[in-house]
């Protein structure tokens, strides 16, 4: 089943007013300093192509569909290349969902937002791919463009699915091979897993341009349950009972501090950090990142 019945047709409408750009300019890596060869929405007009299905109807030529009597996409140069990279945590502790929502995991609201960034970066014309780490391996969908790849990519997050640990270096050195020095990195994570986030530092002491967005359920920030509680750590099975109203006050304390050190641990790195609970809107994570704010 789709990914995107868990898009409300308002978030949709919210990310037109976003704008998928690198926030660090220069540093050697061309970050808005010239104009891309490749085709898309832009400034500078390049040339006309064949109407294909799929195409956003704003870039037909209707001057010219008047004197031929057929469709043409007028095409430009886009300014400020950019790949988008998205990296989707897929680790057992992804499938945590709320009870009242139980069908709307951390992973499928990651995949979720997979889908709303590649809106954006089809919107500019930008190539994106992605790439789902779990217990089983990657499974990913690699650099495209426009609304054809976006629809590749809402297909093949139907069939992704989540579990087991972080796996080794040697299943993820392809990670290294994919991602060039011009990327933008999204980190889409519960941020549970050390190595999700020393993935990321990595990137980061590379020179690559990251993000991180954090998913939590709501009973993970709230931490409402009542009475005896079995808790098992999903990926190495160690469980322990405890009383709710006991560990509560302590639990959200810990919780507390846990996430500080996160978002600080994050920007030591220069990593800007959203954090996004379940029952929030969709695409809150995204305006602190691609906001007017963020661009200014």
């Amino acid at each position: 089943m789709s990914v995107r019945r868990f898009i409300a047709p308002e978030v949709w409408v919210r990310l037109k007013s976003l704008s998928l750009r690198a926030r660090r300019g220069g540093e050697g890596l061309g970050f808005g300093l010239h104009a891309s060869k490749s085709r898309g929405a832009g400034l500078e007009f390049a040339q006309y192509r064949a109407y294909e299905p799929g195409d956003e109807p704003r870039q037909l030529d209707w001057k010219l569909y008047a004197r031929s009597d057929r469709y043409f996409v007028r095409e430009a140069e886009r300014d400020s290349p950019l790949r988008l990279q998205i990296l989707l945590d897929g680790t057992a502790s992804m499938a945590q969902a709320d009870a009242g929502r139980p069908e709307f995991s951390k992973f499928e609201a990651g995949k979720a937002l997979c889908l709303c960034l590649a809106e954006l970066a089809q919107h500019r014309g930008d190539g994106f791919a992605v790439t789902a780490v779990s217990g089983g391996g990657l499974s990913g969908l690699p650099t495209g463009t426009g609304p054809r790849h976006r629809d590749r990519l809402e297909h093949a997050l139907g069939a992704w699915t989540c579990g087991g640990g972080w796996p080794g270096p040697a299943v993820l050195r392809p990670l290294w091979e994919q991602v060039p020095a011009h990327a933008l990195l999204i980190v889409i994570s519960d941020g549970f897993e050390p190595a999700v986030v020393e993935l990321a530092e990595r990137w980061a002491a590379a020179r690559r341009e990251v993000l991180f967005i954090q998913l939590l359920s709501v009973e993970e920030r709230d931490f409402s349950l009542k009475g005896s509680l079995v808790l098992r750590d999903p990926e190495t099975g160690e469980e322990k009972t405890v009383a709710a109203e006991a560990v509560r006050e302590d639990y959200l304390r810990r919780f507390g501090a846990a996430q500080t050190a996160l978002a600080a641990r994050l920007a030591a790195r220069g990593i800007p950090f959203a954090s996004h609970v379940l029952d929030e809107p969709l695409d809150g994570p995204l305006w602190p990142l691609f906001g007017r704010e963020a661009r200014a």
